[in-house]
């Protein structure tokens, strides 16, 4: 099953809040939900982020009214701020925002139930894509992992992150496909303990074999020796090689320097953005104390504590060993070889 799919003209999705208690979907049936569920967390990671975004834009152009072109642009861009407002640091949901309505203006649209049906089919095609292209990173990047190796994995980066297949988990699964024998190391990931939670459930279904850990023992296990190759995820990538993921990825691969660890993160070219120059440029998304404070609702401290809940970090470049895309693995000076890789050809 996919994370987020076109069903009976609205926008079907697991709800990845209960998961490993329950796989429940979710329908959507206008933009404003799709814009809350993407707030909210109902789906979340920067592939399934932007394929979401792009189908809430296919969604709000069959619920538009419009009976003009122009009238129907109107309702795009209202409904392209709306959803571009809903996570501000994951460069993907802009991406498949506005490569969806960049298929108006083309001159054989020149109705509104034709530029509708040739929305929705781009966003179908996105999300068609991102599976290919999730397999092959993972491909790919399998090449980094060897029989007995250890590697340390943060926050969930799957088939749940994506559309289907993942991306750092992604390149585990292929390894694991291919006959492998591994360990994975799953940080918590906390507050949200998307690793405990999500990784850990995707890991049960492959047969893989993992222990999750506290975020602050990656460093005990380096440090013995145990870890050998460590995988992340990112949710927007810096023309310089600094990236974006999950709250805890820096600390990770400041510890993996210290302790000459590879460590890696992989992402799709989409989640590249070339137009930042550095990491210092990446919008950092604050979420509510109340996540770290009462988790799920569960307090574990009283709720007038004071708390502050970065959802973000930004690694810098120097700490990476490379990062693998869909069309090959970038090495130092990233300034140039992720500016090649973006443009390449597929491998």
């Amino acid at each position: 099953m996919r994370t987020v799919f076109w069903h009976q003209n609205h926008i079907r999705m697991i709800d990845q809040r209960r998961i490993p208690w329950e796989l429940a979907l979710v329908d959507l049936y206008d933009f404003h939900a799709v814009a809350e569920a993407i707030q909210n967390m109902t789906v979340r990671g920067a592939p399934a982020i932007g394929a979401t975004a792009a189908f809430g834009m296919a969604l709000a152009a069959q619920n538009s009214t419009a009976a003009t072109i122009e009238a129907l642009c109107v309702d795009l861009i209202e409904a392209a701020s709306v959803l571009k407002a809903a996570r501000p640091t994951a460069v993907n949901l802009a991406w498949g925002v506005d490569r969806v309505l960049g298929v108006n203006g083309k001159p054989d649209l020149n109705t509104p139930e034709l530029l509708r049906a040739a929305m929705l089919n781009e966003a179908q095609t996105i999300a068609d894509e991102d599976v290919a292209i999730n397999q092959r990173m993972g491909r790919i990047g399998s090449t980094l992992i060897n029989d007995g190796d250890t590697i340390l994995h943060h926050c969930n980066t799957g088939a749940l992150a994506a559309v289907d297949y993942g991306t750092a988990l992604g390149v585990i699964r292929a390894a694991h496909e291919q006959g492998k024998q591994f360990h994975v190391l799953l940080d918590e990931t906390r507050p949200r303990l998307q690793g405990a939670r999500l990784s850990a459930w995707e890991l049960e279904q492959l047969g893989v074999s993992y222990d999750i850990i506290p975020d602050t023992a990656a460093g005990f296990y380096m440090r013995r020796g145990e870890i050998k190759l460590v995988l992340v995820g990112a949710d927007r990538i810096a023309a310089n090689g600094d990236f974006a993921n999950k709250i805890g990825t820096y600390q990770i691969a400041v510890l993996a320097k210290e302790n000459d660890i590879p460590f890696y993160t992989v992402a799709p070219t989409s989640t590249i953005d070339l137009a930042l120059e550095s990491g210092d440029d990446i919008p950092i998304e604050e979420r509510d104390k109340s996540e770290v404070i009462a988790p799920f609702g569960n307090a574990i401290v009283p709720s007038h504590f004071r708390a502050r809940n970065p959802a973000f970090d930004v690694t810098p470049y120097r700490y990476l060993t490379g990062i693998v895309t869909e069309n090959g693995i970038a090495h130092p000076a990233f300034d140039e070889s992720l500016r090649h890789t973006v443009t390449r050809e597929r491998v």
